[in-house]
């Protein structure tokens, strides 16, 4: 089960235009964001390490996105 919270994915899928959603919809694409976060997580990490810092910073983010994309 994905640690995202379900109300919040039901509610961007809201905010993205869906009218109904099952719930296996709402699970099915919590699971998605929750496997793309960690693949962005990992980039970043490797980033930030190579700027030899401990700390994530949002640069690292923005830029492991394009990375990831």
């Amino acid at each position: 089960m994905a640690e995202i919270s379900l109300a919040s994915v039901g509610r961007i899928m809201r905010r993205a235009g869906a009218e109904r959603i099952s719930k296996e919809a709402i699970v099915a694409l919590a699971e998605a964001l929750e496997e793309i976060g960690t693949r962005i997580s990992k980039e970043a990490i490797e980033l930030a390490k190579h700027a030899k810092r401990k700390t994530i910073k949002k640069e690292d983010i923005k830029l492991a996105v394009k990375r990831i994309d």
